[in-house]
């Protein structure tokens, strides 16, 4: 049976996510969608921006809708690139840098998405990453 992306997955993520956050010193927004892009957990954590809340949703249904990391898009919303004038054309909701990452079952099927927000991108997917790895080393599906 594929991997699913349960409630208390989510939850599992979003701890990990808080645990890496913590452990790096920078609090963060962190999002978890479905594989339709439905929010299904988030957090702000203490001393976040409230522009971080939208950007980590933006984030996760990026990376759900895109089925792509976040960081990975950078290179192809260049001028002269592959999708470039993306972000307009989506009303803002492309995120084209660090923080988004998809999650993917034994299939390859997208199940979901995280969205970090509130550092560096190179932090954002430092933890976004914490999240993905937590959903693998859950038990069950």
């Amino acid at each position: 049976m594929p991997k699913e992306l349960t409630l208390e997955a989510a939850e599992r993520i979003v701890a990990a996510c808080k645990a890496r956050a913590d452990e790096i010193g920078q609090p963060m927004n962190i999002a978890v969608m479905d594989g339709g892009a439905h929010l299904m957990a988030f957090v702000a954590m203490d001393g976040t921006l409230l522009a971080g809340n939208e950007i980590a949703q933006r984030k996760a249904w990026t990376a759900v809708a895109m089925r792509a990391a976040t960081r990975d898009l950078a290179p192809m919303v260049q001028p002269g690139s592959p999708i470039y004038g993306i972000e307009p054309v989506s009303g803002g909701m492309v995120v084209p840098f660090g923080g988004g990452i998809p999650l993917v079952d034994e299939e390859g099927r997208i199940v979901g998405g995280v969205g970090v927000s509130a550092g560096s991108p190179e932090q954002d997917h430092d933890v976004a990453a914490a999240g993905v790895a937590a959903f693998w080393a859950g038990a069950g599906r």
